[in-house]
C-alpha cells in the first residue's frame, strides 16, 4: 500500500479540501485546511496529488489505513494462485506407463493446477519427432473429460512441450 502525504508532509500551497462526509470545501490554503482538520481531531490527507490543485481529504487517517489493509487482505484470500505441475514421457512410453502418468495429470487437474508435459528426444529420436506428437496427442485424449490444451505441444530444442490447464477454467 502506499504512503499518503498526511498533515505537515503537504507542501502545497493551495489544495481543493474534501470535508469529512464527502462535500467539497473548495480551494483553501494549506495552513487553513490543517488547521480545520486539527480542530476536527482529524488528518489532513492528500488523496490526489497529481490534481490541479492536489486533493485533500480531512479523515482518519490510522482507520483510514487499517481499512485499506482489511481490503487487500480479502483481496488476498479470494485469489486462487495457479501452480503448474510437470510431467515427463519418453516417445516410447508404452500404454500402461502412458495411463498411469494421465492418472496423476488428471489428480494434478482436478486440483486446479496447470500441467506441463515435455516429452524429451534422445539421440536418433530427433528425427522421428511425429512419434513424439502422437504420444501428446494420445496423452490429451486421455485426459481430455478434465482437460484441454492450453498450449499446444511445440518442439522446443531437444523437448516437445505441451500445457494443459483445467477444463472449468
Amino acid at each position: 500500500m502506499k504512503e499518503l502525504q498526511v498533515n505537515e508532509q503537504i507542501r502545497d500551497r493551495e489544495v481543493r479540501l474534501i470535508d469529512v462526509d464527502g462535500s467539497q470545501i473548495g480551494i483553501v490554503n494549506v495552513k487553513k485546511a490543517q488547521k480545520i482538520a486539527y480542530e476536527k481531531k482529524l488528518d489532513l490527507v492528500k488523496v490526489a496529488p497529481n490534481a490541479k490543485p492536489p486533493v485533500c481529504r480531512i479523515m482518519d487517517y490510522g482507520k483510514y489505513k487499517y481499512e485499506q489493509s482489511k481490503k487487500e487482505k480479502e483481496a488476498r484470500k479470494k485469489q486462487k494462485t495457479i501452480t503448474v505441475k510437470e510431467l515427463r514421457l519418453t516417445s516410447k512410453i508404452e500404454d500402461h506407463d502412458l495411463k498411469v502418468k494421465a492418472k496423476k495429470a488428471t489428480k494434478f487437474l482436478k486440483n486446479g493446477d496447470k500441467v506441463k508435459i515435455s516429452l524429451r528426444f534422445r539421440g536418433r529420436e530427433m528425427g522421428h519427432t511425429d512419434l513424439g506428437r502422437e504420444v501428446l496427442d494420445k496423452f490429451a485424449g486421455l485426459v481430455e473429460e478434465v482437460g484441454v490444451i492450453d498450449k499446444k505441444p511445440k518442439l522446443e530444442g531437444r523437448n516437445m512441450i505441451m500445457i494443459l490447464k483445467p477444463k472449468n477454467s
